[in-house]
């Protein structure tokens, strides 16, 4: 079985080739289509290495983080309407392909490291940017999705084979932080 840095690469890297497939003279519809394509590589990444690996509870991480990620960034959007740079609607307030992508980054980097976490934040970033060269978000609506992101993925997602687990919990009554280790 090939490494997993090896397995995700595959992937990552046709993020990354749209990156550097976008001129900065494209149009707004290629900036958009590429920040799409490269969102949608990462969550296909964030699923699909633990499944390979046959690592149902690093799926499931991954949905828990991608999820709760959209989940916040719709709230937000309903919450604080927004106009778009573009005019085209009142959801920019923040961006939710940055909030997913930045999910799915941060649960690779969460899950297995460095090695994996870093190419993906790189086609997170350039997401982001897309979002901002399509005219569909602001600077601020961007970094605000990028923070959504990454915070779900560091909260939901831990190390495969941690000895220690660190778990935040919420229900009607509070919330809290459970950390249990294993000897």
């Amino acid at each position: 079985m090939k490494p997993l840095a090896s397995r995700l690469g595959s992937v990552i890297a046709i993020g990354i080739a749209l990156g550097f497939a976008v001129p900065g003279h494209a149009s707004e519809d290629g900036w958009n289509d590429a920040g799409t394509i490269a969102k949608n590589a990462l969550v296909v990444a964030a699923f699909g290495v633990p499944a390979i690996q046959r690592d149902w509870n690093g799926v499931l991480q991954a949905g828990g983080s991608i999820g709760g990620a959209i989940v916040i960034t719709q709230g937000l959007k309903e919450s604080f309407p927004s106009r778009r740079p573009d005019g085209s609607d009142n959801k920019s307030f923040p961006s939710g392909h940055t909030s997913t992508s930045f999910a799915a980054a941060a649960t690779l980097h969460n899950r297995h490291g460095w090695e994996a976490g870093l190419p993906a934040y790189v086609v997170a970033s350039f997401v982001g940017l897309s979002r901002v060269e399509a005219r569909k978000h602001r600077v601020g609506d961007v970094l605000v999705g990028a923070a959504i992101g990454t915070a779900t993925g560091h909260l939901i997602t831990r190390r495969a084979n941690e000895r220690i687990q660190v778990m935040p919990w919420a229900d009607s009554g509070g919330g809290g932080v459970d950390i249990s280790m294993r000897f």
